[in-house]
């Protein structure tokens, strides 16, 4: 589900804002998390600032199930995530249970299928990257 116009340019705009940076690690994720919960994988707030997926990975410790709301750009078939955590320096919990069990499942628009991840080679990186950014 994409946001009216309307809603997505000063969503974005906010986004941009020096205080929106420090507040969104905070506030964003958990909000995502609910509102995935209670639409199953139809709305998330983050999918007004950029293409958003539910991904459900392994726990690389305890093989629990654990559900993370994420930034995902789509791009020749494949959907490419990228565990920034916001530009902190330690990476998120759902990328290491990804590079202990690739298996995982992703949910767009409600719509849930299996995945396999994989890491990108540093030459894949250097193709894909500008892409990704853009």
């Amino acid at each position: 589900m994409t946001a009216p116009e309307w809603i997505r340019r000063p969503v974005q705009r906010m986004a941009s804002a020096d205080w929106f940076a420090d507040m969104a690690p905070r506030f964003v994720p958990p909000t995502d998390r609910a509102l995935n919960r209670l639409t199953r994988g139809r709305v998330m707030l983050s999918q007004w600032i950029v293409p958003s997926i539910s991904l459900t990975t392994t726990g690389a410790r305890t093989g629990q199930r654990r559900t993370t709301p994420l930034a995902a750009v789509p791009l020749r078939g494949a959907h490419y995530v990228v565990a920034s955590n916001f530009g902190r320096e330690r990476h998120p919990a759902w990328s290491y249970n990804l590079m202990a069990n690739p298996e995982a499942e992703m949910t767009i628009g409600g719509t849930t299928r299996q995945v396999h991840a994989e890491l990108l080679d540093p030459e894949d990186k250097e193709r894909v990257w500008p892409e990704l950014v853009a």
